[in-house]
């Protein structure tokens, strides 16, 4: 999988030779379909999967600083750039898991499911108009989304990520709490 990345990385930078790649880690926001998908599960779920143990590392961007970015590769005018964006932490998917139960009140067992049953499973979920996981985000789930060290990042570009994905949730994780807008 990585190869076959490298590989359209290449085939885009070839074929458009002023292009410019962004690789952002996880990016999350009031409306994303990350921290809100998960919100939703873990809040009518009794039992969550932990896939890979729940150890793939992420760091979180929100949806404001990767549009600082791209308004920084446009102003700059940057080109022929692979960059890769992240926010100003390391989590484990266990550790965004449980900061996302902490923000609405809730507690879950958080079991770690055997790659063979997740497979089959995201099998299975993946024939649904809106599968819970798919066979393709397994695969990705099986790998880091951190600062490689290959390429250029946000913070070279001189964007210091500042927004935190515990405190950011914060604002709108309220929707999902036990009265919701009024739990405040």
């Amino acid at each position: 999988m990585l190869l076959a990345n490298l590989r359209e990385k290449k085939k885009i930078i070839n074929n458009f030779s002023k292009s410019t790649i962004l690789k952002p880690s996880v990016i999350f926001s009031v409306d994303d379909n990350f921290s809100c998908r998960l919100l939703n599960l873990l809040s009518l779920l009794p039992i969550f999967p932990l896939y890979y143990n729940g150890k793939t590392k992420f760091s979180p961007i929100h949806v404001s600083e990767i549009c600082e970015v791209i308004t920084s590769v446009i102003d700059k005018n940057i080109c022929s750039d692979i960059i890769e964006c992240v926010g100003p932490e390391e989590l484990s998917f266990k550790e965004i898991l449980q900061k996302l139960l902490i923000s609405i009140n809730k507690k879950r067992l958080l079991i770690p499911l055997p790659t063979q049953i997740a497979k089959l499973s995201a099998f299975f979920f993946e024939k649904f108009p809106k599968p819970l996981i798919t066979r393709d985000q397994l695969r990705i789930l099986k790998y880091d989304n951190i600062l490689s060290g290959q390429y250029k990042s946000n913070i070279d570009l001189g964007i210091e990520p500042k927004l935190k994905f515990e405190h950011e949730i914060l604002k709108y994780s309220y929707m999902w709490k036990e009265g919701g807008q009024y739990s405040k």
